[in-house]
C-alpha cells in the first residue's frame, strides 16, 4: 500500500499528464492548483482532497450520482470534492478530472478560435 505522500504525487502526475495542464504550487490557499491556460480547473488541498471544477450540467449529475461531494465553499462555481484515499479512488478521481479537463480545454478552444476569427 503506498504512503499518502506516493498517493498524492502519483495524482499530481496522472493530471499533469493531460494536454495543457500547468500547475502552480502552493498558490493561494491551495497546495497544488491545475491550470488550463489560466483557468483553474482544480486543485489539491492535503493528500487526495481533490476540489474539481465542472459545468453546472455535469456537477449537478455528479453529485446526483453521487460521484463526489459538494464543495463546501464554492459550489456555485461549479467545484464538487473528491477524496482519494488509496490506488482504488484513482480511476473514479480522473474519471472526473478528464470530464472538468474536456470542458475547460474545449471552452479555451473556442475562445481562441473566436480571437481568431476577429
Amino acid at each position: 500500500m503506498k504512503s499518502g505522500k506516493e498517493l498524492h504525487e502519483e495524482l499530481r502526475q496522472r493530471i499533469l499528464s493531460l494536454s495543457g495542464v500547468t500547475e502552480r504550487q502552493e498558490c493561494g490557499i491551495h497546495e497544488d492548483a491545475f491550470f488550463i491556460g489560466r483557468t483553474m480547473f482544480m486543485h489539491i488541498h492535503g493528500h487526495g482532497h481533490c476540489d474539481i471544477r465542472l459545468s453546472k450540467d455535469d456537477q449537478e449529475r455528479v453529485l446526483a450520482e453521487g460521484k463526489a461531494r459538494p464543495h463546501r465553499w464554492a459550489p456555485e462555481q461549479g467545484y464538487v470534492t473528491f477524496i482519494a484515499r488509496d490506488e482504488t479512488d484513482f480511476e473514479p478521481a480522473m474519471e472526473l478530472i478528464r470530464m472538468s479537463h474536456h470542458h475547460f480545454s474545449a471552452n479555451r478552444q473556442q475562445k481562441t478560435e473566436h480571437e481568431i476569427e476577429r
